[in-house]
């Protein structure tokens, strides 16, 4: 989308706003799906954005969802179920029997509880359900290496569950390949082992290379899609032993985003140009915390009032009360002035969700998706408010 085009929904909804755009992020999927090929499929995690579900579910062939939450929206915008994948690290009894009587017939198994709660609802249900165990890389998700070969090896004790194969995600904004090639050769001598030991043949892996996004102004952002381009090939080659799925989000996502907020105030203390804007950190996320010193793209689009000037070094500010409200510590804009418009870009994953937005008890910001059709209002502004205030005694 083009400044203008910006300019011109500010105006429509206001600010602040999230605009998604939806054909940017179709271009995007096409791009990967092609990259990749037809032997690799595609999982969005709906972590990153849930208000992209509605996009997702025609550009990918799975959707996976975390918790009991992100179900109910699936079910919600009417998610077929035999699409997603009900995934995470809480999954409680009354979850997973949720999660089947809505006809979610997929699951990931992060522990041996969740072996047992599968396989009991599936058993009272008199049907076998499909599972991928997830392997640990060392943190909370997932078990361990033991505990998934126990699974395995003892699967004819849990008849309700049909292990198809693994889940493996390690992190994400990793930059090196060598830790993706690694694992990709980990996961094939894992397969082997498991046939060897168990005569048990992976069916299945969904795997997350937690590919690098470059957000800030000092990355190369000229090709975005360089880190899939490059590991393709070990993908391509582990998709020949078996049905792979590579699991992603912020990679697929942040390209689709901008977040426009407007400036408010300006002013000097002690030496140093503020300038406030009607948002803040309680809405832009780009790496599960402020950016400090690092510098996001960002779109100076006039105002109105705007005068020309000379360019100097400016502090974003947001409008919360707390010192930590710094979009950016220094960025350097030419007359910039109240009512002049800033566009962050590259925000179409977490943000919108995964910033602090209940502090202070400020709106949560509309959200806009843009297409061929025009722009659509998917969510309107929420008075965080209500959600702050203690019940009234009666």
């Amino acid at each position: 989308m083009d400044n203008r085009q910006l300019s011109a929904i500010a105006e429509a909804y206001g600010t602040p706003c999230f605009v998604f755009d939806e054909e940017s992020l179709a271009a995007r999927m096409h791009a990967v799906q092609a990259i990749v090929g037809d032997s690799v499929h595609l999982c969005y995690s709906i972590k990153a954005n849930p208000f992209l579900i509605p996009a997702m579910r025609r550009l990918v062939g799975t959707l996976e969802v975390c918790s009991p939450g992100e179900l109910e929206i699936c079910m919600h915008l009417g998610i077929d179920p035999d699409t997603i994948l009900f995934s995470g690290v809480n999954k409680t009894r009354e979850d997973v029997q949720r999660a089947m009587d809505c006809g979610v017939t997929r699951f990931t198994c992060e522990s041996p509880l969740h072996i047992r709660l599968i396989d009991e609802a599936a058993r009272a249900r008199g049907r076998v359900y499909p599972v991928l165990v997830r392997l640990t890389a060392g943190s909370q998700f997932g078990m361990d290496e033991q505990d998934l070969l126990a699974a395995i090896g003892h699967r004819a004790q849990t008849p309700g569950i049909r292990i198809e194969g693994i889940h493996f995600f390690s992190g994400t904004q990793r930059k090196k390949l060598d830790g993706q090639r690694k694992e990709l050769a980990m996961l094939r001598e894992l397969m082997a082992r498991l046939h060897d030991a168990h005569g048990f043949d992976v069916q299945r892996i969904e795997y997350g290379p937690g590919l690098y996004y470059p957000y800030f102004a000092h990355e190369d952002a000229s090709d975005t899609l360089s880190p899939l381009r490059e590991l393709a090939p070990d993908l391509q080659a582990l998709a020949k032993d078996c049905e792979l799925t590579i699991e992603m989000g912020r990679f697929f996502a942040s390209e689709c985003g901008t977040y426009l907020t407007r400036v408010v105030d300006t002013k000097v203390n002690c030496g140093t140009a503020y300038a406030i804007v009607d948002g803040g950190i309680h809405h832009v996320n780009y790496l599960g915390g402020n950016m400090g010193m690092r510098v996001p793209r960002i779109a100076h689009i006039p105002g109105p009032a705007h005068a020309n000037g000379l360019a100097q070094d400016w502090v974003l500010c947001g409008s919360l009360c707390t010192t930590a409200d710094v979009l950016v510590r220094r960025i350097a804009f030419e007359g910039l002035c109240p009512g002049d418009l800033l566009a962050f870009a590259s925000i179409g994953a977490y943000a919108v969700t995964e910033s602090p937005a209940l502090f202070l008890s400020r709106d949560m910001p509309r959200v806009l998706l843009h297409s061929a059709q025009g722009d659509t209002l998917a969510r309107d502004v929420i008075h965080t408010s209500t959600l702050n205030q203690p019940q009234k005694e009666i």
